[in-house]
């Protein structure tokens, strides 16, 4: 496992970082510690949960497994931001909220501390400069080593990033995007927005929840019964089969399993891949029902695509619709204001 800095800091996290939404879900306890094991064993420090995964149940696990190893050798990641409980201020991005969930958190983790503390979505109903000011007084207070954001749209994040710099309140130092070959969009302003302020990429769903994994193939009416397309309807996850069964979806499918076939890999492993190598990504978040699952999404790493395969998911994957001012034509009046400029 190598590592990367994550954004512009001084800290060091290993090219996967391990999600933990399945503990508790689709692993039970003894099953996510060996999931945890094998990951560790692999040169693993990066793991991210959220209080929200099965209600606070992730982060207990994650803490649990904790006990009795080096706590400095991990980097622990956790959110705050949605409903944990029935009262009033049981969601959202208050300063109320924020300290309840952050204390919470840190006994669940069993921890003194949090690596990476992120801000699970925008919320329009708390003004930025309260989230934000206390984020800061985490931060000094030593309870949170690091923030960052996720589910931002470009002008949410730049504007945050802006005024944590004109209050110098502690900024953001990392994005947890969407961003896999079905789901692009966040090439079109994140991840400029990263790349020109330093922050680190930690996408989550590399696999889109099961549709990049080598389980669809065209030609299939149904998803296989207990995969996580099979429940998305049901739990209100954004992979259903209804939303992706189409032939745009098919195309990157076919060229993936093409691109698989060439590198002698598994589909898995080369739609991780494709992510891992992207401009600004720092770590790709793999999440695992079981230790074979692991196995095969460490497969990962280690090599790199030839480039005419990565060109060919590229052209598979692009968005199927492109217009001003994102379109060819913005692209050729960007690049003449600049050689103007020159």
């Amino acid at each position: 496992m190598r590592y990367r800095h994550l954004g512009k800091t001084g800290i060091r996290v290993s090219e996967l970082c391990l999600g933990a939404m399945t503990f508790g879900m689709f692993a039970d306890e003894k099953e996510s510690f060996r999931i945890m094991d094998r990951f560790a064993d692999a040169g693993g420090n990066f793991i991210d949960t959220a209080n929200v995964y099965m209600q606070g149940v992730s982060e207990e696990i994650v803490g649990k497994w904790l006990k009795g190893r080096d706590r400095s050798r991990f980097v622990i990641a956790t959110k705050v931001r949605f409903i944990m409980g029935d009262g009033p201020n049981d969601v959202g991005l208050s300063r109320k909220h924020i300290l309840d969930s952050v204390k919470a958190s840190l006994r669940r983790l069993g921890t003194d501390y949090i690596d990476l503390y992120q801000v699970h979505a925008w919320d329009p109903k708390t003004p930025l400069e309260e989230t934000l000011s206390t984020l800061d007084d985490l931060v000094r207070a030593g309870c949170v080593r690091y923030i960052g954001a996720s589910n931002f749209r470009g002008w949410q994040l730049q504007k945050a990033l802006d005024l944590s710099r004109l209050h110098g309140w502690e900024a953001f130092v990392s994005l947890q995007p969407q961003y896999n070959l079905l789901s692009r969009a966040v090439e079109y302003e994140l991840i400029p927005v990263c790349l020109n302020e330093g922050l680190g990429v930690i996408p989550w769903s590399p696999l889109r929840g099961g549709w990049l994994s080598g389980k669809y193939r065209r030609g299939m009416t149904a998803p296989p019964e207990g995969t996580r397309v099979a429940l998305a309807s049901e739990k209100g996850w954004s992979e259903t089969w209804e939303r992706y069964n189409n032939e745009f979806t098919w195309n990157v499918l076919d060229a993936l399993f093409e691109a698989a076939q060439a590198a002698g890999k598994t589909p898995a492993q080369t739609a991780i891949n494709w992510v891992l190598h992207r401009p600004g990504v720092t770590a790709p978040i793999i999440g695992a029902r079981n230790v074979e699952q692991l196995e095969d999404n460490l497969g990962a790493i280690g090599w790199e695509l030839a480039p005419e395969l990565v060109e060919r998911l590229n052209l598979a994957s692009r968005l199927p619709v492109i217009t001003y001012p994102y379109d060819d034509a913005a692209e050729q009046q960007q690049r003449r204001g600049r050689d103007y400029e020159d």
